[in-house]
């Protein structure tokens, strides 16, 4: 199939609709009742999320991060410090999540500002993961840097598996840990016949806890 193909390629979406007496007054609310009929259906990573950075030239980065949490306080994500997206969010802290369920017809952009977690709450998420992704966290560094073979990089894992055989509680790497990004806009999508799409966005107010919502051309 050729590029030009694609154009032929169209879905017609009528799965459900968004108006604004179905939203709930609190955009987090809203965001675990979506989530929660995500994981009711089985979906595949329901919670895997794209995360778009940006660098200190305001050059875009953008792959997909699994989400490990999310209250009043904000979204959290763990991953190594040194990576690009550690780098860009060291020079310019603000990124945007994007959560996208096609077999639900929906997705969610979540914006705003991402602060490093505290050093005991890493750790303590970090020694919850599964051995050996404790182990590939030490030795997957710097993240996105060049190594030079596959072979290589499993070369690594298995000595420092060997060398930590006989460690009950393997430390947290220094350089890795969470970060969670505090929320001052929420747009919530939902896929509408002849792209007449619902697109209702929550913006932060003037008070801690107030939110306006808008409605969005599609």
């Amino acid at each position: 199939m050729s590029v030009k193909d694609l154009s032929e390629l169209r879905q017609n979406y009528g799965k459900g609709s968004l108006l604004e007496q179905d939203l709930c007054d609190s955009p987090f609310t809203q965001f675990s009742i979506w989530l929660e009929r995500a994981l009711a259906q089985e979906l595949t990573e329901p919670y895997a999320m794209t995360l778009a950075t940006a660098d200190e030239h305001g050059r875009p980065h953008a792959r997909t991060v699994l989400l490990r949490g999310a209250d009043e306080s904000g979204f959290y994500f763990y991953t190594n410090y040194d990576s690009q997206k550690g780098q860009d969010l060291l020079a310019n802290p603000f990124a945007e999540l994007l959560f996208f369920w096609p077999a639900l017809e929906q997705q969610v952009r979540i914006s705003g500002k991402v602060y490093q977690v505290g050093e005991q709450e890493s750790t303590e998420y970090y020694h919850k993961r599964p051995r050996d992704s404790q182990i590939a966290a030490h030795i997957s560094t710097p993240q996105s840097g060049v190594v030079a073979s596959r072979d290589e990089l499993e070369q690594r894992f298995a000595a420092l598996n060997n060398r930590l055989q006989n460690t009950s509680l393997i430390p947290k790497p220094t350089f890795w840990g969470g970060y969670c990004l505090k929320p001052d806009y929420f747009e919530f999508w939902q896929g509408r016949p002849n792209r007449l799409h619902d697109r209702l966005r929550y913006v932060k107010g003037e008070h801690k806890h107030s939110w306006h919502i808008e409605r969005l051309m599609p």
